[in-house]
């Protein structure tokens, strides 16, 4: 039964991908080795979708000129909308210098010498530069104390140049994550993890200084491709804290009436097939199959899983939790993988990053 290989995504933002640490798939959710991209695709931008009414049959309809004979799902571009994101946030930034001399600063700390989470953490930081905000960086060893991390966060606390402070997780195994986290002021809490801005984003008429940069990633392309959540049916599939569990209430706040799917779900086939919306971010590669996706469903698949490729000079390939070659023909649009979600991420800690240093300013 599917919900038997349902798993709930992890509490460590970006795990490596590592083909070790994958459970084996049963026989019939196992990836085919031919498995791959839809030849003909219509990729549309924002702007395109935009300029039709805000309804997936129209979505639909848009691709029918480019070729009558092709079924194959809208792809929404991650990559497109994050690079339009950056540029908002750089005018931002550049505006807010001019009018008050003050530049957003995020400060990382690492802790650690994982050579993902140091990628993961050069990446931000090039992303930072890239549209003026200031980074910070410690770099603490392996087997520092948490005593030692949490004091580095009370002095980026109270420095008034960090507007942001961000933990890269994983950390190591004798820290309690939750103690480190837990040190980062809610008004610096970029991440979203915080678990008063998890309880504020959970309550009715109350707002979340930040929203986790995945979950609010997912909301942003669904806004910016004309996708209509309200009265909407939608399905998470996964309940993580930092994924599933606040995409759910974002969509909630949006006014779609939502269901979770999670490994101790029965039926979660038959559950999927009603959403009009399906968020996926379980940590299964393949697992939501063609049978299980409404037509014209808008799908985001939040996983990024490396499977075996011969062909590859990798040896493996990514793919999401989405089965793309059979939802592709079904669905209305939907996120690639690389390519969807993934680039999203970092423009939204950007984003909380500016919205922090506006608050803290003033600045409107």
């Amino acid at each position: 039964m599917a919900s038997s290989i349902l798993s709930d995504c992890s509490s460590a933002r970006l795990l490596p991908l590592s083909r070790t640490l994958l459970p084996p798939l049963p026989h019939r959710l196992r990836p085919s080795p031919a498995l791959a991209f839809p030849r003909r695709l219509f990729v549309a931008s924002p702007a395109q979708l935009l300029s039709r009414p805000r309804r997936m049959d129209s979505v639909l309809a848009a691709g029918s000129s480019a070729d009558s004979a092709d079924t194959s799902s809208k792809v929404i571009d991650g990559k497109l909308v994050a690079k339009q994101i950056r540029e908002e946030i750089a005018v931002e930034i550049a505006r807010m210098k001019d009018a008050i001399g003050v530049v957003p600063g995020l400060a990382v700390i690492l802790v650690g010498s994982r050579k993902d989470s140091q990628t993961y953490v050069r990446n931000k930081k090039k992303a930072c530069e890239a549209v003026g905000i200031k980074s910070y960086e410690v770099n603490l060893p392996e087997d520092s104390s948490e005593e030692e991390v949490i004091k580095h966060i009370a002095s980026f606390n109270s420095d008034p140049s960090v507007h942001g402070i961000l933990v890269q997780l994983p950390l190591p195994r004798h820290m309690n994550d939750e103690n480190i986290l837990n040190a980062v002021s809610i008004e610096k809490d970029v991440d979203g993890f915080h678990p008063l801005n998890i309880g504020r984003l959970a309550m009715q008429g109350r707002d979340p200084f930040f929203v986790p940069c995945t979950p609010k990633g997912c909301m942003e392309l669904l806004r910016r491709y004309g996708v209509e959540v309200k009265g909407k049916r939608a399905v998470v599939i996964g309940r993580s804290n930092i994924v599933g569990m606040p995409a759910a209430l974002l969509l909630q706040k949006a006014n779609a009436t939502v269901s979770i799917v999670h490994s101790q779900t029965k039926n979660p086939e038959e559950i999927t097939r009603q959403a009009d919306i399906v968020i996926a971010a379980v940590g299964v590669a393949n697992l939501v199959r063609g049978n299980w996706i409404k037509p014209g469903a808008a799908i985001i698949d939040v996983g990024i899983n490396p499977v075996d490729d011969p062909e590859s000079p990798r040896g493996y390939r990514l793919v999401g939790d989405v089965c793309y070659e059979e939802a592709s023909k079904v669905a209305g649009a939907i996120t690639p993988v690389p390519g969807g979600v993934g680039p999203m991420t970092i423009a939204m800690l950007l984003s909380n990053t500016l919205e922090s240093a506006k608050r803290i300013h003033k600045f409107k």
